[in-house]
């Protein structure tokens, strides 16, 4: 198959890395490498539309099938809270620690499974002829404290069915189960299957 153009709505490294690795039949660029300065407001009130918003404004501009995701965290007791608002609900200066310890504050009179949450990520694909979404989900709680030091954003506090948060397992165990690798994996299959 000779590689086919895909531009990914994102300049974040970490992300392109694991686009690039699991879309390897495709020829992977961000946003910075064609030169593009594009903002666009999430203001939908899902992930899906936020992604698919993304990937339609960035595909109508360039004309380059176009990835985009949007992602977060859901906590189940809050109702899916902070969900689509996860990286801004403190306001842009707010920091990983910032967050983390608001949510553990929030979460302190919680037990067992009124901890519940999830990360959500959903993945937009467009071009001249389809729209694709996929949506990878991985499940766990929110510990009653940060602990580890292998992550960023929610990684220190979002602890998995083997009691490990995020944080303290190894890149490649967490890359592993990471719910974008989910959605990337389905996203993959879905274009074979439509033999993009």
């Amino acid at each position: 198959m000779e590689n086919k153009k895909i531009i990914v709505a994102t300049n974040n490294k970490g992300k392109l890395i694991e686009i690039k690795k699991i879309l390897s039949d495709y020829e992977i660029f961000s946003l910075n490498d064609l030169g593009l300065k594009i903002d666009i407001e999430e203001d939908g009130n899902s992930f899906k539309e936020n992604a698919i918003k993304k990937a339609k404004e960035v595909f109508k501009i360039t004309n380059i099938p176009c990835i985009s995701d949007d992602s977060g965290l859901c906590i189940d007791v809050l109702d899916g809270w902070p969900g689509i608002k996860t990286a801004r609900f403190l306001g842009d200066d707010a920091s990983d620690k910032d967050r983390n310890d608001y949510i553990l504050n929030k979460m302190i009179d919680k037990i067992g499974d009124e901890r519940t949450a999830k990360f959500v990520c959903d993945i937009a694909y467009v071009d001249n002829k389809n729209v694709i979404i996929t949506e990878g989900i991985i499940k766990g709680k929110i510990a009653k404290k940060e602990r580890g030091n292998n992550g960023f954003g929610f990684d220190s506090i979002f602890e998995l069915d083997n009691k490990k948060t995020l944080s303290e397992l190894t890149n490649e165990e967490k890359n592993a189960l990471s719910s974008r690798k989910i959605a990337l994996e389905k996203l993959k299959f879905e274009l074979q299957k439509i033999k993009i």
